[in-house]
């Protein structure tokens, strides 16, 4: 069977090749600072997330496009 460029299988293999560059990563740097990374991205996410519920601003209520007949 042939296979088209870009397969399912194709981008297995480079998960494969992701998760084994985070396991290289954690050996080299060391459990804790990689730990401390990743808290202080999720640290970092929060607070963008929260000053972007902050700024959002309510739409104003829109009449109805539809009126009722009497």
């Amino acid at each position: 069977m042939i296979r088209r460029h870009g397969s399912r299988p194709t981008i297995a293999l480079w998960m494969l090749v992701a998760i084994a560059d985070v396991a290289l990563v954690v050996a080299a740097a060391g459990a804790l600072v990689v730990t401390l990374a990743v808290v202080g991205a999720l640290i970092m996410t929060g607070i963008v997330a929260g000053a972007l519920l902050l700024q959002r601003r309510t739409m104003p209520q829109q009449e109805s496009v539809f009126r009722r007949r009497a």
